[in-house]
């Protein structure tokens, strides 16, 4: 796959393809995966998934933005924002990966 956004559908054809599972079965479990990152950002605030990386739940506060053409300020209101931290393994694959191109 060599592009930069990926559907849960082709995720599941991956597997498909990889495993044999029929196309149902392997969104099950693509879909369950997600729901289970999901459900433990809302309790834990925290997922580690070990050898790839850690998503993290953050709570930003309100703060004044400001339009750069207009230079017009208002309130961005306080949200929470997910971010991904990948694992050193995941990191040295990765770059092992692109050096060998």
């Amino acid at each position: 796959m060599n592009k930069l956004n990926i559907s849960r559908d082709e995720i599941a054809e991956a597997m498909q393809n990889e495993f044999g599972f029929n196309r149902k079965q392997c969104l099950d479990i693509v879909n369950d995966i997600i729901d289970i990152i999901i459900d433990g950002l809302q309790s834990d605030k925290k997922v580690k998934i070990h050898n790839f990386g850690t998503f993290t739940m953050n709570n930003k506060k309100s703060r004044i933005g400001r339009n750069p053409k207009t230079k017009e300020e208002y309130n961005i209101s306080s949200r929470n924002v997910v971010t991904f931290k990948a694992s050193k393994i995941l990191l040295k694959y990765i770059n092992n990966k692109i050096n060998d191109l």
